[in-house]
This record gives structure tokens, C-alpha cells and sequence, in this order.
């Protein structure tokens, strides 16, 4: 069993899972439909092409520096009759960094990471105004995306580390499986079934949320209990 293991970090990122009209939310966590579609397009694959094999790895996130959530909004003009367009709100993830990694046939794992590396379509973090930032593909790793998120170091920045505790506790999302029985798990609508910009196309999947990784911080402050809010840099 071997996982491709992704450090998503940037200046912004947007990872929307129910998005609709004048209101674009992000999730707190990177979505498997918009990491699936930062692959295709390191592969170079069109909106239109299959991506049958690529909804079908299984998908995890560790959430190394959570970000702080901000918002901007956005006017248009209607360029046939000059009529001004509804307000839209737009919301990010700043200085956010995420471990993910995704689990699957070991020859489609060697390919992506290959096509990471030099990537055919510019890589971003959801939307196409959020560039990736630093290496993105850390090599596939043996084990299920469980065991691999559990072993990565982790990617947090040095400003962030000195924010926090001596021991920190990051988060782990899973694609769920029958022995994920902690009852904490969420069924979204995040399965890509096609990008084509006629009819985009998601199905749904169960997201469980699993024992959370603790890691020792010795740039960390005492008396900071896990996690601490953002604060910049």
C-alpha cells in the first residue's frame, strides 16, 4: 500500500465544497475534489477528459497551520449593457499549510508525482487566484493515507511554531472507511465525477475525522495549549 503525500501551502487558499450564486465559502480544510483537480492539471488533462481513476484514490488532510479565515468581495459590469452585477463574497484561507495525500494504484502514485514536478498547468490552491507556494509533491510513501499523515514532519512555518505550545496537536481528516468507528465522521458532496465547465458533476463521500497527530515544539512557548490563534508573522 503506498500514498503521494502534497504540502499545500500559499498565501491564499479557497476550498469550496457548497459554493453557490454571490456567497464562495472555503472549508477549514483542503477538499479531495479541488486536490484531485491541482492533479489533472499537473498532468495536463482538460476539464473534459475522464478522471475516473483519480476519484477513485482515497484521500486524507492534516491540517499543520490552519490559517486564518478572510474575505473579499468582488463587482462586475455586464459588458453587453453596462448594468452593474450583485455583489460576490469570497472567502480564504490565509497563511495556511496542509499535509495531504492520496492512496492508491502505485504506478498512477509514481506518474502524478512525476507530473507535480513539472507540471503542465499552473498549480492553485481551489481557486486559480491562489498559486501553489514551495515544492508541493514530498514523494509517494508506504502505507495507507492514515499511517502516512501520522509520519510526515511537520510543515508548519517557524514564525507560526514560535506562536504556539511545546506540544501541538494537528487535526486529521480520511476518506472513511468500515473501521473508522469513532462516529465522527460527515458526508459532503466533494467527489468529482466530471470538471467539464457544461455540467460539473460531484457525488458524495464520507469524511471521518480521526485521533489527532500530537507533535513536540521546541521553538514553542510555554503555557500555549495546542493550537494558538493566528497572529501574522
Amino acid at each position: 500500500m503506498k500514498a503521494l503525500v502534497l504540502r499545500l501551502a500559499g498565501p491564499l487558499q479557497s476550498w469550496g465544497a457548497s459554493s453557490r450564486f454571490t456567497r464562495r465559502e472555503t472549508r477549514a480544510e483542503p477538499t479531495k475534489s479541488g486536490v484531485l483537480g491541482l492533479l489533472a492539471a499537473a498532468e495536463g488533462r482538460r476539464r473534459t477528459d475522464p478522471i475516473d481513476d483519480l476519484a477513485g484514490l482515497r484521500f486524507g488532510v492534516r491540517v499543520d497551520q490552519p490559517g486564518r479565515l478572510t474575505r473579499d468581495f468582488q463587482t462586475a459590469i455586464r459588458w453587453s449593457d453596462g448594468k452593474s452585477m450583485p455583489l460576490s463574497y469570497r472567502y480564504y484561507l490565509a497563511d495556511a499549510v496542509f499535509v495531504a495525500a492520496v492512496e492508491g494504484d502505485p504506478t498512477l502514485l509514481g506518474a502524478l508525482d512525476e507530473a507535480l514536478r513539472h507540471p503542465v498547468y499552473p498549480l492553485y490552491l481551489g481557486r486559480r487566484s491562489c498559486p501553489t507556494e514551495g515544492r508541493v509533491s514530498l514523494g509517494v510513501a508506504d502505507g495507507d493515507v492514515g499511517a502516512v499523515l501520522r509520519a510526515v514532519p511537520w510543515q508548519a512555518a517557524p514564525w507560526y511554531r514560535r506562536q504556539t505550545g511545546r506540544r501541538v496537536s494537528l487535526e486529521m481528516l480520511v476518506d472513511a472507511t468500515s473501521g473508522d468507528s469513532n462516529g465522527d465522521v460527515e458526508t459532503i458532496r466533494d467527489v468529482p465525477l466530471s470538471y467539464s465547465p457544461e455540467r460539473r458533476d460531484y457525488t458524495w463521500r464520507e469524511v471521518a475525522r480521526l485521533d489527532p497527530v500530537t507533535v513536540d515544539n521546541s521553538d514553542g512557548r510555554d503555557g500555549v495549549d495546542f493550537l494558538a490563534p493566528l497572529g501574522g508573522s
